[in-house]
């Protein structure tokens, strides 16, 4: 099985004028020839999202006259003929049968519907209506000298009402979804500035410092805006970032750019090397397209960041459709602003070792970490790695078996942690000490170092062995195989094997796999230096993967658990009640210092022989691997308490 919408990179779309202009005009004929005789440009395979669609075709063909693409009677009439059925048709006045947020009932004011019967999915009609705004204000600007005076005069005084509808009659984001608060705004700072209604401007600004700015929530460092009750979100969070760089353009703003700085900067720790991201409070695994486009491209020149190898919806990449081929109009004012917008794609040197406080990234090869700095998504050999779950704890990194059957993941930090990067001959690395508490409550000191050379990862985990019982198993939770590259799209693991194996199903209840060290996954070999093992978990709809659950993706999974499977609240919630994950585990190395356990993993397209020795010496441990050597500090630090990394490459 595929994951729904992350396919390629959205940086490497062709976005020369010469493709624009191509693609514009494949849309804008398409568009043209499926009108109906009523002026409706709609996509009549469309069963939601309609409230906003034909005004936003409506403007794709506006756009295609304001850069000169077309200027043609054809293209003129389609304009005008649309514009009146949306004004006549698409235009409601009486409030929507259900609707349980308005401020003021029957207020006469117009606003967009989601679906157009009344009574169905009213909730829906709030970001309708701010997607009606968006396409209205565009067409305002970027069809004026296209449309008649009298249609532009009915139109402004519709998205005038829009405006009063989002604001007065309504609840304010009833869904509490911040990408919507934040696209209001733009609609409202538009409008203002097209009717030169200082009050319209003055509220947006007011209602963006108090209804997105104040509410953000905080991860890994930064402030994210709210979607649906958490901050991290694949689908969202490119949005708003098109949001910001548009409100930005039309108000100048500074706090547009802070802000969006700061989603950019989360999205860049978050991406894996590819673009691979997982996760989020609502859309796990589906991606954008269009949508994120501006936003992406705009920002990574801003922070200096490769953004645009975020795996996007190839399907949706330069307009919304429903019908391939087909623009529906949703979504059509992302599309307006990305052809005028000018940015470039940054684009990072692959030589370079790219260090956030929370992930490393060079090359082919990166590691991503939580806010606790516990790595959750590695990604090597085309392969994304996701975290393990044991008995409800998540993470990669050091497993104490205790002989009574508990299990404990030494991966939650007690007090702060402490990061070291070095790059040193071509390699990148990451030193992480933290200082973690066992069932006894003994403190001991778990340090994970990460090294790549842009190809493979290798993981080195060292820990005190001597402040754990005797008799507790000690291996190390080495993350579970999940999606790997299929050509434009991203495949769903669902066997590994050991080389030259047969294949091992991982939906298979209680089996378990000895491998000789190597555990292939696809394009990702796993190689560890000593033993390699994988446990399957049991059956039951708490457990991935099994046959129950084989099937789904970890977002379809998280709903299946979550408090609304429906997919409005936050599906982090139902993955954390996931029981248990396939467990990949390694054993520790035979040639280590007395008193200490420590663990080497090599995450590479090919098996590599990791012969890895340990040894105590001054103030820490010298690490010897194949292809390079590590003294990792005392986890005291140095006299300030600095971790102290000493690598060479070999």
């Amino acid at each position: 099985m595929y994951l729904p919408s992350q396919h390629a990179s959205v940086h490497d779309l062709p976005d020369d004028d010469e493709q624009l202009r191509a693609v514009l005009a494949r849309a804008v004929s398409a568009a043209i020839g499926r009108q109906r005789p009523d002026g409706n440009l709609e996509d009549i395979a469309a069963v939601d999202d309609i409230g906003d669609m034909a005004l936003g075709v409506v403007s794709l063909l506006c756009l295609a006259w304001h850069r000169g693409d077309r200027q043609d009677p054809e293209l003129a009439d389609a304009v005008r003929r649309g514009l009146d059925f949306v004004l006549t048709k698409r235009v409601f006045r009486t409030d929507n049968p259900g609707e349980p947020f308005l401020h003021v009932r029957d207020s006469g004011l117009p606003y967009a519907r989601y679906v157009l019967e009344a009574g169905e999915h009213p909730f829906g009609d709030w970001p309708s209506t701010v997607w009606a705004l968006l396409h209205a204000v565009n067409v305002l600007e970027f069809g004026r000298e296209l449309i008649t005076v009298t249609q532009w005069a009915a139109l402004a005084d519709v998205a005038a009402g829009f405006w009063r509808w989002l604001t007065e009659a309504s609840m304010f984001n009833p869904q509490q979804t911040a990408n919507q608060a934040i696209g209001a705004v733009v609609g409202g700072l538009t409008l203002g500035r097209l009717l030169s209604e200082k009050s319209i401007v003055d509220d947006a600004m007011f209602l963006y410092h108090s209804e997105v700015r104040a509410k953000r929530v905080v991860d890994r460092e930064l402030r994210l805006p709210v979607e649906h009750g958490a901050g991290h979100d694949q689908n969202y969070l490119p949005i708003s970032l098109t949001f910001l760089a548009r409100a930005y353009q039309v108000s100048g703003e500074q706090c547009f750019l802070d802000d969006g700085d700061e989603i950019a900067r989360h999205l860049e720790t978050r991406l894996s090397a590819r673009g691979f991201d997982y996760g989020g409070p609502r859309y796990s695994e589906q991606h954008c397209g269009c949508e994120g486009m501006l936003g992406l491209r705009f920002f990574s020149g801003r922070i200096q960041a490769e953004l645009g190898r975020y795996l996007g919806d190839r399907r949706v990449a330069y307009f919304c459709a429903n019908t391939p081929g087909l623009p529906s109009g949703h979504f059509a004012f992302t599309t307006v602003w990305f052809f005028l917008d000018e940015s470039e794609w940054y684009r990072t040197p692959a030589e370079t070792p790219v260090h956030t406080r929370y992930s490393l990234r060079h090359g082919k090869v990166s590691v991503s970490l939580t806010g606790q700095l516990t790595p959750y998504l590695i990604d090597a050999g085309d392969t994304a790695v996701i975290e393990s779950v044991v008995d409800h704890q998540h993470g990669i990194g050091p497993l104490v078996s205790y002989a009574d059957g508990r299990r404990t993941l030494l991966t939650r930090p007690l007090g702060p942690v402490r990061v070291r990067d070095v790059v040193e001959g071509g390699l990148g690395a990451k030193l992480v000490t933290k200082a973690v508490v066992s069932w006894s409550q003994v403190m001991l000191s778990v340090q994970q170092l990460y090294v790549t050379d842009g190809e493979r990862l290798h993981l080195i985990a060292v820990l005190d062995r001597a402040a754990l019982p005797e008799d507790a198993e000690l291996s190390f939770l080495a993350g579970l195989p999940y999606a790997t590259a299929e050509g434009s799209r991203q495949r769903r693991i669902r066997t590994v094997s050991a080389p030259g194996g047969s294949p091992f199903d991982l939906a298979d209840p209680w089996r378990s796999l000895t491998t000789g060290g190597t555990l292939l996954a696809d394009g990702l070999a796993l190689s560890a230096a000593a033993g390699l093992r994988v446990e399957n978990p049991p059956d039951g709809p708490a457990f991935f993967n099994n046959p129950r659950t084989a099937g789904m993706t970890q977002e379809q999974l998280s709903f299946w658990l979550g408090d609304d499977p429906r997919g409005y609240g936050n599906p982090d919630a139902g993955w954390r009640r996931v029981i248990a994950t396939n467990h990949v585990l390694a054993d520790p190395i035979a040639e280590m210092p007395y008193g200490r356990a420590v663990f080497a993993l090599c995450y590479g397209p090919e098996p590599v022989e990791l012969d890895v020795s340990a040894e105590e010496v001054v103030n820490g441990v010298h690490v010897r691997t194949p292809f390079f050597t590590a003294v990792i500090g005392h986890p005291a630090g140095d006299v300030g308490g600095e971790p102290v990394l000493r690598l060479t490459a070999r």
